[in-house]
């Protein structure tokens, strides 16, 4: 596959030389910041305490209107003719 790439007969995607010293740090330093941020967010979620909480807590309870009947609109007794 390096071939289509113009590094030759080499077997290495980027050519022989530097290839591995790039990926390998490059790996390394990814694996670190993946270690370091799962380590940060476990932390972090330990420490919020032992009482749930939910999201809508604090919204305001939604007003209600009362809904129109249609004894409300009117008697039958004015019914126009």
């Amino acid at each position: 596959m390096g071939a289509s790439f113009g590094s030759g007969a080499s077997g290495s995607l980027f050519g022989s030389s530097g290839s591995a010293n790039f990926l390998s740090r490059t790996t390394g330093v990814l694996a670190t910041v993946f270690f370091v941020t799962s380590l940060s967010l476990t932390y972090l979620a330990s420490n919020r305490g032992t009482t749930s909480r939910s999201v809508m807590e604090g919204v305001p309870a939604p007003l209600t209107v009362p809904a129109k009947t249609p004894a409300d609109e009117g008697s039958a007794k004015e019914i126009p003719k």
